[in-house]
């Protein structure tokens, strides 16, 4: 409806109680009177608990034909088939929620599920439904699985507590193989055994990587059933990312299963074993996996009967990770071995940030090793933040290199045209790659930064991050007529500049021979920054890392060796590069334009013999500094 004002639909709700002889809902006219914008959506319509009988539900018409809303909350609401089915005719003709609740309505039998089932499929906009505690029996199943197979908007679906196994989770499975949409699935309290319910889920694994979130807490997967889902777990490539498995008497068996499987899994970042009697073998068995696991984030193994045995294993997982964020080891017998262990642990992890422990200690025999777990406790609440401290430092600095004028990138001298593509994608490379060195080089980057050997007097400065506020000087650009100049001779100059190690930056240049083309009147060209190399940096320096020169084809042609003035490097160069190699190295002038300082090296360049010259002092240059490749 247009143009609707709160006194017309209070108006109308009214008019339509007294003519369908139903009493009107004083919370309902309640939350009428408060409703505010009616052009968009509102946020709740909160039925919470009320009755709702088939008149009573005909009654909400009246609202749902003028505005729309963001939750309905239907939760224990009395629902019988007439009424549900009618509502949910109503939801989905006027497109009334995007969140819907129908949880604890156990007779909605039926017609009710047909009527939410025709509902699911025919809304676009519905993305939430929750039914827990609304039974989902063999007669109503086939509905709801043919609505998800087809499902075209639901992303969370609730069914905890829903009678589903057996033959409904087996009809929900196999439709949810063709579901492309749905990101969250929970089916806790569902008795599901573990033989044929935790095959269908294995298998449902297997085919579908856009479930997100799994959560089976309260079943009976037991270990056979583990089994099953991992090996489900296997085919994972990108997609489940939180697995709970909360109560599921699972064993040191079942935890030999789901090591052998996580070093396989590369999206699930949180993995909750919570509950079970999983035992201090049951950790030793799972220690392998997690350490060979790249994704695993947090990890839940509250009340799982471990001791300062399967503490001390805990404690080797969190001193090999370089990327576990939270850990859960409440409700377990940790006395001051485990708690020394983990404590000793948290000394060389520089990424948990939070570590849950029963916050009073345990009973020992010896009365002053209460002491000592309360003093330990402490201790490692401070590990954690102190890593707190330095993740929020380290993301910091990335946010800033991030806006710098710095980002990584590729520039070919041809063609130009791709240079943006090829900056953003090794952008991304560096941003996303999570190697371990990488990982270590950050969190060692205080004790090398202080353990730099001084520079040179003669070396420039090594430059610090940039500022947004501040980017480094740039040549200017090209005129088109520049742009469009192809590169003559027979040499290809490719310039990669990269972050450091430390966050200083270094430029690579690699000069590539095309022989195609003649040999002789050889030019080199740079568009990228002029920067030192750090001291620090191996792999640059093995590779003869010449900071490159800024410098335009127009500039080349017609500079003057006399107005170069080009200086003579006899001194040893900082980097341990050969002097002889000083020719390739930039003048930095004055007033920081780049161009000045440049056109010697160009010049020079320009004017060797051939391209074997230059090769060969690349070639000595990176024999005397060092062999590992970049």
């Amino acid at each position: 409806a247009q143009n609707v004002t709160v006194d017309e639909i209070m108006t109308a709700y009214k008019q339509a109680c007294q003519k369908l002889n139903c009493k009107q809902i004083p919370k309902l006219l309640k939350q009428i009177q408060e409703f505010k914008d009616l052009a968009p959506r509102i946020d709740c319509l909160d039925l919470k608990g009320e009755k709702l009988d088939y008149k009573a539900c005909e009654a909400l018409e009246e609202i749902f034909k003028r505005v729309q809303f963001k939750v309905v909350d239907l939760e224990q609401t009395s629902l019988d088939e007439d009424g549900a089915s009618a509502l949910f005719d109503m939801i989905e003709y006027y497109e009334s929620a995007t969140h819907l609740n129908i949880s604890f309505n156990k007779h909605i039998g039926t017609r009710g599920w047909q009527a939410a089932a025709h509902m699911m499929r025919k809304t676009n906009c519905l993305q939430y439904l929750d039914a827990r505690n609304t039974p989902l029996l063999d007669h109503s199943a086939p509905f709801v699985a043919r609505a998800l197979r087809i499902s075209s908007s639901l992303v969370v679906l609730h069914l905890e507590n829903t009678s589903l196994s057996g033959r409904p989770l087996m009809l929900l499975a196999t439709a949810l193989k063709m579901n492309m949409n749905l990101r969250e699935l929970y089916l806790a309290d569902n008795k599901l055994n573990g033989l044929q319910d935790s095959a269908q889920l294995g298998n449902l694994l297997k085919f579908n990587c856009y479930i997100q979130i799994l959560d089976l807490r309260n079943n009976h997967i037991l270990d056979s059933g583990l089994a099953y889902i991992c090996e489900g777990l296997k085919e994972q490539r990108r997609g489940l990312i939180t697995l709970v498995l909360w109560n599921n008497q699972l064993t040191h068996t079942g935890m030999a299963y789901l090591g052998i499987t996580l070093p396989h899994t590369q999206s699930l970042e949180t993995l909750n074993l919570g509950h079970n009697p999983i035992g201090n073998e049951g950790i030793r068995n799972l220690k392998n996996g997690l350490i060979g696991n790249r994704s695993v984030l947090r990890l839940g193994l509250a009340s799982t009967k471990l001791t300062c045995e399967g503490a001390v294993a805990v404690a080797e997982f969190i001193a090999e990770s370089p990327r576990l964020l939270r850990l859960d080891l409440r409700e377990n017998e940790i006395k001051t071995g485990g708690l020394m262990a983990l404590s000793l642990a948290l000394k060389v992890n520089h990424s948990l940030l939070r570590l849950d422990l029963d916050r009073e200690p345990k009973k020992e025999s010896v009365k002053s090793f209460i002491e000592t777990q309360k003093a330990l406790l402490a201790e490692i609440q401070n590990g954690c933040k102190r890593n707190f401290i330095l993740a929020k430092e380290k993301e910091e600095k990335e946010q800033k290199l991030q806006q710098s004028a710095s980002m990584p990138e590729i520039t070919l001298t041809e063609p130009l045209e791709e240079e943006p593509g090829e900056e953003d994608n090794d952008g991304g490379d560096v941003m996303d790659s999570d190697s371990d060195t990488d990982d270590e080089a950050d969190a060692g980057l205080e004790t090398k930064e202080r353990s730099e050997p001084p520079q040179h007097p003669g070396a420039a400065a090594p430059q610090p991050p940039l500022s947004p506020e501040k980017p480094r000087d740039r040549p200017p650009p090209r005129h088109a007529a520049e742009e469009s100049q192809p590169c003559p001779g027979n040499e290809r100059r490719i310039s990669v500049s990269s972050p450091g190690r430390g966050h200083k930056i270094f430029v690579v240049t690699r000069v590539e021979s095309l022989p195609e083309q003649a040999a002789d009147g050889t030019r080199l060209r740079n568009d990228t920054d002029t920067v030192t190399a750090d001291p620090a940096l191996p792999a640059s320096r093995a590779n003869g890392a010449a900071p490159a020169s800024a410098g335009t084809g127009s500039d080349l042609e017609q500079a003057e060796p006399a107005a170069c003035g080009s200086t003579a490097h006899d001194t040893p160069l900082p980097n341990g590069l050969k002097p002889d190699f000083a020719r390739a190295l930039p003048e930095v002038s004055a007033d920081g334009d780049g161009k000045t300082g440049s056109c010697a090296t160009e010049h020079e360049l320009s004017c060797s013999k051939n391209e074997q010259e230059l090769e060969e002092l690349l070639l000595e240059a990176s024999q005397d500094t060092g062999q590992e490749p970049l």
